[in-house]
């Protein structure tokens, strides 16, 4: 265990001097507490120095890296930002003004809310510079007073008790709140009863009891959370027992597993904005705000006992890990934060996978405290082999996570604890459509779009091309290389009608296109598939945001490929329609050879190409891609250089403009292609040798089908069989009654039949699988064994959720 940080200075006269002001705010107590009302505060005052903790950290040493630099750049923060606090009507900060003219909930209003939220912000910056140690402002008794003044200012001004909200309900029930309830630890002595009577006031106006009297609106999941944050800082602060008592309750709703809406659902989906995943940005917002929740109030009278709760230590491993990888965290659940890329500019800052990936670990490690032993030692494991492998960004070194959060994962870096490797198979989220794939040395991960999720969403000007993100984006990442392909200005510099694995229609969309808050929604069922758990078959029935365009997509993930299938490609708007087999980001400089069919290929920028007849291709350093049976004359390469700015896709974000290399394929279907296909192989982090051996040899892949009706693949060095049933129909030795996803596992003497109803009408599949079956050794319950013997039959009652379900039988 590393040194400790200095013991806070909050004394124990502090802690009853507040708590008894702040009982005379929040109730009427009498002026002389019994035994029991004084044992009572004396319970709400421990509460201050403990969440203290929380936000600071503890455990480490202040003079020791990385945190001795964490807190100088703290310092250099917290200057610049006091050189520059200027208090005026409207304003503390120049550049944030938060009087609104035009009071409302338009654009503007947002725009004039936030500020008022950043200034809060800052005020904490600077208050947590004056408590940390190492800081070069620790203890500063001159910008401890210009902290008192700017709250003092913004009280009068803005956020006080009768003031009208206008723009983002989040900054005045959330945003602001929270940050001043922190400073209020933080400075606790020295704010006097008045103060604490205001702030209180305040408080209690804008995040009323009646903001957590139902489970609903901007109350659920990550938003709940953050309300019963600061209802319990509320109470902590205000020494309300009540308070206390409702930020507890009020989390009972979160914890449950949901079949629709915003939370957590039993196959690990997480949904919030009632059609967004979201795992790795208010997902992971939620994880933080309940393992903080958790901590503050374990030992307490207010202690989360709800035995739900365990669901929150099981989504860990089911609804977070699975999208972590190399301790990033997938993009395809982070809505709009990743047009977030370079929009902290108090903090210089970058916001990508990587920050959020390593919040989340932070969170995780938090949480361990609250969990079981073993549950503490197995996440102590993965979060120390994740921080092992993040070689692109590492959390110990990169700037950006908070030195609490920091202090935590240093923590588990130096434990005993084994790290964990990298798993690798398949995992299937029908609550989200999304699937992550896992092979040996990368990891790829699927994001779709159908009634039930949206193609993606924008709101507050953020994420406003991210239209096609939906449409098939087939993510991907290698265990040692390419762990920056989307961290690195991708979402800036990309062609967003060119995101990779997609088909789009390159008809133009105006930004935001399909409103705002993932109200754009395909009006398709069929999205999902089936998996044993190391193989997978998924599928997607395609219609086009705002266009004609319709398609069937499917994608067999094994152990070193993803085999990609698309049928049915079919558009009337007059504009083109591409299939996009790559889009890879090459960095700043990249020059990446590309070859094909052994060939290298120009390395100057602006070199294009039509590669009909092409058999495989190669890029250096990232993949290969095989064209069972030649590329069609569709295949088209480029290598070119892309600049954009961050702003042009985030209103909020910089206008500096970036410049990125890439290397692009894809099958160009023309103008209103009619019923066109494609087929190819990725081959993530294979060899041009490896690749090219694969494309000559007939015998790996057989393509069973590939129509509008079904699409499948036999690949029997794996004893695999994998269709996507869009009607029912044969294919090869399977035959279906009912729209479905089917995949055969077989080894020497068994097979594994997996099946899925992606329709999610509660509709039986008849299954036969014309094989000779002696005898079933296992099966789930939502399977029936009609008949063995020559061939297999099943009846499989799959339900509505997409669930996969299994049998698993003896072949003769």
């Amino acid at each position: 265990m590393l040194p400790a940080v200095p013991a806070s200075p909050l004394s124990r006269r502090g802690l009853l001097r507040a708590a008894a002001v702040g009982a005379a705010v929040a109730v009427s107590a009498p002026a002389t507490h019994t035994a029991a009302a004084a044992g009572a505060d004396d319970a709400i005052g421990a509460l201050l120095p403990k969440w203290r903790a929380l936000i600071l950290g503890s455990g480490f040493d202040p003079a020791a890296e990385p945190f001795v630099s964490r807190l100088a750049a703290l310092g250099d923060t917290a200057r610049a930002l006091r050189a520059a606090m200027v208090r005026r009507d409207g304003s503390l900060w120049p550049d944030l003004p938060y009087a609104d003219p035009a009071p409302d909930t338009d654009p503007e209003s947002y725009t004039y809310s936030g500020n008022l939220h950043l200034s809060y912000v800052r005020l904490r910056t600077l208050a947590e510079a004056h408590a940390q140690p190492g800081t070069g402002l620790t203890g500063d008794g001159v910008l401890r007073d210009d902290i008192l003044a700017g709250l003092d200012h913004l009280h009068a001004q803005a956020y006080h008790a009768g003031q009208a909200r206008y723009g983002n309900w989040y900054s005045w029930q959330i945003g602001a709140p929270q940050a001043l309830l922190d400073i209020d630890v933080l400075l606790h002595e020295h704010l006097g009863a008045d103060r604490v009577a205001q702030h209180c006031a305040a408080v209690d106006h804008f995040v009323p009891d009646s903001a957590v009297a139902q489970y609903t609106g901007t109350s659920t999941g990550a938003n709940r959370v953050d309300l019963c944050r600061v209802l319990a800082l509320r109470g902590a602060v205000g020494a309300s027992a009540a308070k206390l008592a409702l930020a507890r309750d009020a989390l009972s709703p979160v914890f449950p597993y949901v079949t629709s809406g915003d939370g957590l659902y039993a196959d690990g989906s997480f949904i919030q904005h009632s059609h967004i995943p979201y795992a790795g940005s208010y997902g992971s917002v939620m994880l933080g705000g309940l393992s903080l929740l958790f901590a503050l109030l374990e030992g307490s009278a207010w202690e989360v006992r709800d035995g739900n709760r365990q669901i929150v230590f099981d989504s860990v491993e089911k609804a977070y890990a699975p999208f972590l990888f190399n301790g990033l965290a997938m993009d395809a659940v982070s809505g709009r934060a990743v047009s977030r890329g370079a929009k902290a500019a108090d903090s210089g800052v970058r916001q990508d996978d990587q920050l959020r990936g390593q919040s989340i670990l932070a969170g995780i490690a938090l949480l361990a405290q609250s969990a079981s032993t073993a549950e503490r030692d197995r996440w102590y494991g993965m979060v120390k082999g994740w921080l092992a492998r993040q070689y692109y960004s590492p959390a110990l070194t990169r700037p950006g996570l908070p030195v609490a959060a920091l202090a935590r994962l240093a923590e588990v870096a130096g434990s005993d604890a084994a790290a964990t490797a990298e798993p690798v198979g398949h995992r299937l989220f029908p609550g989200m459509d999304r699937a992550v794939h896992r092979g040996d040395g990368w990891a790829a991960c699927l994001s779709m779009a159908s009634r039930r999720i949206s193609y993606y969403e924008n709101g507050n000007g953020e994420n406003l091309r991210g239209w096609h993100s939906g449409s098939g984006m087939l993510y991907w990442w290698g265990d040692d290389f390419a762990n920056g392909q989307y961290s690195d200005d991708f979402w800036a510099t990309v062609d967003p009608h060119r995101l990779p694995g997609t088909t789009a229609s390159r008809k133009p969309l105006a930004d935001a296109e399909g409103g705002a808050w993932g109200a754009a929604r395909p009006d398709v069922r069929w999205v999902g598939g089936s998996t044993d758990g190391t193989y997978a078959s998924v599928g997607q029935y395609l219609k086009g945001l705002s266009s004609t365009l319709l398609a069937k997509k499917s994608w067999f993930l094994l152990d070193d490929t993803v085999v990609c299938l698309g049928a049915g490609i079919h558009a009337r708007d007059g504009h083109g329609v591409e299939s996009v087999v790559e889009n890879r980001n090459l960095g700043a400089g990249g020059v990446h050879a590309f070859t094909v069919d052994g060939r290298t290929q120009p390395g100057t920028l602006g070199w294009s190409a039509s590669l009909g007849g092409a058999r495989w291709a190669h890029l250096a350093g990232h993949a290969g891609y095989v064209f069972p049976g030649g590329a069609p004359v569709s295949l088209k390469a480029l290598r070119q250089a892309r600049t954009g700015a961050w702003s042009d896709i985030n209103r909020g974000a910089s206008s500096d403009p970036v410049t990125r290399r890439y290397l692009s394929l894809w099958f160009d279907h023309g103008p209103d292609p009619t019923w066109d296909t494609y087929s190819y192989l990725l081959m993530p982090g294979a060899s041009a040798a490896r690749t090219a051996a694969r494309s000559a040899d007939p015998d790996w892949l057989t393509v069973l089908a590939n129509t509008g009706d079904q699409q499948g693949v036999r690949v029997p060095s794996r004893g695999f069989t994998g269709v996507n049933f869009w009607n029912p129909g044969s294919v090869g030795d399977l035959t279906v009654g009912t729209p479905a996803s089917v995949t055969v596992r077989e080894e020497p003497r068994t097979a594994t039949v997996c099946v899925s109803g992606p329709l999610r009408d509660g509709a039986a599949v008849d299954l036969t699988w014309d094989r000779p079956v002696s005898a079933v050794v296992s099966l789930d319950p939502a399977v029936q064994v009609v008949s063995t013997g020559a061939a297999l039959t099943l009846r499989v009652s799959p339900g509505t959720r997409g669930a996969v379900h299994t049998a698993v039988v003896r072949v003769a």
